[in-house]
């Protein structure tokens, strides 16, 4: 045995930060049973192409990102994936982890961008922090039932919403290339 004095490292308390949240993959009945718990608004989506769920580190699920095609027709070209639902419990940082992923798997997949809409009344701090730019303001509607065809009123019809966009280098290059195309000639009545 020696006689030597205890150093303060011997006795500071560790400083190890804690386990960050993980992203793994999960069902869609996983994520539906997550947004019926957690989201009070909107009911769970018709179907997805993906969902990822976010873990603590004692694996519990704390937030879910839903991914599918988009609802507007004219977004649907293939290349386009929209973030249908995203719902947390509060951890901090969960809802840019969630977004970054979720847009990590679609450019794997494929897709060369990713739009979602949020309320005007939410913050959008996730979003931005994920990299995501605003795009353009939906103004409330009057709401999708048509005398053609019934459709049952959705809980967003009455509010101003935001859509953010992320995009690949690929589609903002195709998109300044439209630009530059007159509408005559894109829409097929001949050029200028």
């Amino acid at each position: 045995m020696t006689d030597q004095p205890e150093t303060a490292a011997h006795h500071r308390p560790s400083r190890r930060r804690p386990a960050r949240p993980r992203v793994r993959p999960i069902s869609y009945r996983q994520a539906c049973a997550y947004i019926s718990a957690h989201h009070q608004q909107l009911e769970r989506p018709q179907g997805h192409t993906f969902s990822l769920g976010l873990t603590n580190q004692a694996g519990n699920l704390i937030g879910v990102a839903m991914v599918g095609r988009p609802d507007a027709r004219h977004h649907d070209d293939g290349l386009t994936a929209e973030v249908t639902r995203l719902a947390t419990d509060g951890p901090r940082n969960a809802c840019s982890i969630l977004l970054a992923a979720a847009w990590r798997v679609a450019r794997r997949m494929g897709y060369q961008r990713m739009i979602t809409y949020i309320r005007i009344d939410r913050p959008a701090a996730g979003l931005r922090a994920a990299g995501w730019k605003v795009i353009a303001e939906a103004l409330p509607t009057r709401g999708r039932n048509r005398p053609s065809r019934h459709r049952a009123p959705r809980a967003t019809g009455d509010a101003t919403r935001t859509r953010w966009q992320v995009t690949t280098e690929d589609w903002r290059t195709r998109a300044e290339a439209a630009d530059r195309v007159p509408r005559r000639a894109r829409d097929g009545q001949g050029t200028w």
